[in-house]
């Protein structure tokens, strides 16, 4: 089960039997004021520097979200999608609920993108898996609905099993569709990371395909944040999720040390490169 993405020059492979990927959050406006403010003008130079600093913390694939109050996402998320391929040539994750500014996005990519996202919804199915297939690219599914997100397991499973059922009759491979089982706070419900967790499993084991997660929602609205997200990470990746959507600089030694302990770093070579090269940043 190999997921293939790639830009002009550099292809990522997501798969269980590979290191995990990483997919860079940060280039989303929600709760960046800066960030939405510099979009609104039309400058691009903060999307180019968070896209710099993620592949250097180690982002391989760089999610773009440009949605934010008083923005033209069809005419912006183009523009950021160009900004980013101008500095870095990483795979890109185009990342909008607009239809149509997806389509734009994906105009102007060179390459196979990954879209983020469609669900369960009858419309969302209707409007971005025919975007996927007519442009080549692999799709995340989000476990959620017209009735909103599940709260069990196997409804979210059975949404998943859907979206997967529905590419493949539009002629998207299964193997083009990560899910996304969908992380909620656990401030707001105890059982939120538990529920997600059973999703994730059932999931892996009944459909075999590749998995995001937006990890750092469980956290929300917590104190010490990054402590439970580096946790709830590991959990996850146990579980079966291989391509997070996380900040890099705060998870990129979690999978490491996920990957050396699930027995998919042979000799330990990932995890020692990474040591050396911390240790070295230190002196």
């Amino acid at each position: 089960m190999e997921t293939r993405i790639y830009s002009n020059t550099q292809e990522v492979i997501i798969s269980p039997d590979r290191p995990t990927v990483i997919i860079g959050e940060r280039i989303n406006p929600t709760g960046k004021k800066r960030l939405a403010a510099s979009l609104a003008e039309k400058d691009m130079s903060r999307v180019r520097r968070l896209a710099l600093s993620q592949v250097k913390d180690g982002a391989t694939v760089l999610d773009v979200n440009v949605g934010a109050a008083g923005v033209n996402e069809v005419e912006l998320l183009p523009m950021a999608i160009q900004a980013v391929m101008e500095v870095t040539d990483v795979p890109l994750c185009i990342d909008s609920a607009n239809a149509a500014a997806l389509e734009a996005a994906l105009q102007v990519y060179k390459g196979k993108a990954l879209i983020n996202s469609v669900n369960g919804e009858e419309a969302s199915l209707e409007r971005v898996l025919p975007l996927a297939k007519e442009y080549g690219a692999a799709v995340i599914g989000l476990t959620m609905d017209d009735s909103g997100i599940p709260q069990d397991p196997a409804t979210r499973v059975a949404i998943a099993a859907k979206i997967v059922e529905r590419a493949e009759s539009y002629g998207i491979p299964r193997e083009d569709v990560l899910i996304d089982c969908l992380a909620l706070s656990v401030g707001a419900d105890s059982q939120a990371a538990k529920v997600t967790l059973e999703a994730i499993q059932r999931v892996r084991e009944e459909l075999g395909v590749n998995m995001t997660l937006g990890a750092s929602n469980v956290s929300f609205g917590l104190p010490d944040r990054e402590a439970i997200n580096s946790v709830f990470l590991a959990m996850v990746l146990a579980a079966g999720v291989n391509a997070p959507i996380v900040n890099p600089k705060h998870a990129r030694k979690v999978a490491i040390i996920a990957d050396l302990l699930l027995g998919r770093d042979e000799f330990a070579m990932n995890y020692i490169t990474f040591y050396r090269q911390q240790s070295q940043g230190r002196d």
